[in-house]
């Protein structure tokens, strides 16, 4: 038996390990930590509670309320007191299971990169709208990419383009590799270590990013999964959070090809500053996507 594991806060005395020599029941468990989350102000207590106990128990995390008496063995109780600990720090989820599912991908994540959000799908999803036809030898340029989370879904809906994944981080870039290989499109993705444009030499039928648009002084007081594990590198965009902008849109616009598509993904209430600098650089605005808040998430433009 392993040895049980020290408690991670003083927030409530934790059942996980169960009584006796078993481990306790995963609906058990996943009620337990769902009341530590929460009182450890974490607004997806109950989500995290269940892919947690999953993990932990290596089912699948629709089981645990739909098999809710399933033993977890006490190695396995053990385990989730381990994942539970990290969690209560508030260290993101994704970092804890090293993946996160986005579009139709499983991506790994680390702390290298920003973990990609059901928001950057509204990109995905405005783009794909401007393609008139999803089977032409299209190329796509990502820049900031991160874990490959843009480029590899457009690649996922489009079967015979190719693109370039651009950071200047090489760890990311790394992340940003296996993932294309490990869902299929590495053969049709490249990645390449360069500040923004400054390494290539190529032409892009789409260009796209989710470039740093956090005001530096505004990321201290984000959630802590954000301001404490994410790397500042993918979050701080300047005094006013424009600076990237400024800096990429130009670029994105040079190595545009007649006729295509350039989105960006913003903050709360830039759009249209950023479509400014769109229409600057000599492109004209299409849209602004909203995500599911409501909220201007992008700005769409053609060269």
């Amino acid at each position: 038996m392993s040895t049980p594991p020290t408690q991670p806060s003083d927030l409530s005395p934790s059942p996980l390990a169960g009584e006796g020599r078993g481990g306790g029941q995963i609906g058990t468990a996943a009620r337990a930590l769902t009341a530590r989350f929460t009182a450890a102000g974490i607004d997806s207590a109950r989500l995290d509670a269940r892919l947690l106990v999953a993990e932990a128990a290596g089912i699948n995390p629709d089981r645990v309320a739909l098999a809710p008496d399933t033993p977890l063995s006490p190695e396995q109780a053990a385990r989730l007191e381990q994942l539970a600990a990290r969690r209560e720090k508030r260290e993101p989820i994704s970092h804890i299971l090293g993946r996160r599912g986005f579009w139709t991908l499983t991506l790994k994540v680390t702390a290298d990169t920003l973990d990609p959000r059901g928001d950057t799908e509204s990109l995905v999803e405005a783009v794909l709208a401007r393609i008139p036809d999803r089977s032409a030898p299209l190329r796509v340029v990502d820049f900031g990419t991160g874990t490959g989370a843009i480029l590899l879904a457009l690649l996922s809906e489009l079967p015979n383009a190719t693109g370039t994944g651009v950071d200047k981080s090489p760890a990311a870039l790394a992340v940003a590799r296996e993932n294309a290989e490990a869902n299929g499109l590495d053969e049709r993705a490249c990645f390449v270590l360069s500040d923004w444009s400054a390494e290539l030499d190529c032409r892009a039928d789409i260009v796209v990013s989710n470039p740093p648009y956090i005001p530096d002084a505004d990321i201290d007081g984000l959630e802590p999964e954000v301001a404490e594990f994410e790397p500042r590198l993918a979050l701080a965009g300047g005094a006013d959070g424009l600076e990237c902008y400024r800096v990429l849109v130009p670029q994105m616009a040079a190595l545009a090809e007649s006729g295509a598509v350039v989105a960006v993904e913003v903050g709360a209430g830039q759009a249209p500053d950023v479509a400014a600098l769109f229409r600057a650089a000599g492109l004209c605005v299409e849209a602004l996507p909203k995500d599911l808040a409501g909220i201007e998430r992008c700005v769409l433009g053609t060269k």
